[in-house]
């Protein structure tokens, strides 16, 4: 699996994804940053009046906190989680496989419903 490349617009702080593209404005989720065509424009600072900043004004964004979209519960790869073994600095994509959130997967109910909550479950926090 290919991780997905995002990107921070330096003025604003919107984050491309390309795993959701931006439908709405026709461009489908799945189209990566470098294949934007050459008029694109920052959704949010075209709309807020800061002018068209273009592809120019992003930078490669890389998350370092991840949340549940269960329960809510963050990683925060700074913190990582010492009390389950690992160690702060821990990269998400790191994890092991076999990862659950220490909050809901650890709740037979919840499991019950949803199945395993693991890594798949989990969703990167933009700020």
């Amino acid at each position: 699996m290919q991780k997905a490349r995002r990107y921070i617009c330096k003025y604003c702080g919107y984050i491309y994804s390309p795993l959701r593209g931006e439908p709405h404005r026709g461009i489908p989720a799945g189209t990566e940053f470098e294949d934007l065509p050459e008029d694109y424009i920052c959704p949010v600072c075209g709309a807020t009046g800061k002018g068209p900043i273009g592809t120019w004004g992003f930078e490669l964004w890389e998350p370092t906190r991840f949340v549940c979209k269960i329960c809510g519960y963050v990683y925060d790869e700074k913190r990582g989680e010492p009390h389950r073994g690992i160690p702060p600095g821990t990269k998400f994509d790191d994890l092991a496989e076999d990862y659950t959130c220490p909050v809901c997967g650890l709740d037979p109910k919840i499991t019950e419903h949803y199945g395993k909550v693991g890594k798949s479950q989990f969703e990167p926090l933009e700020y």
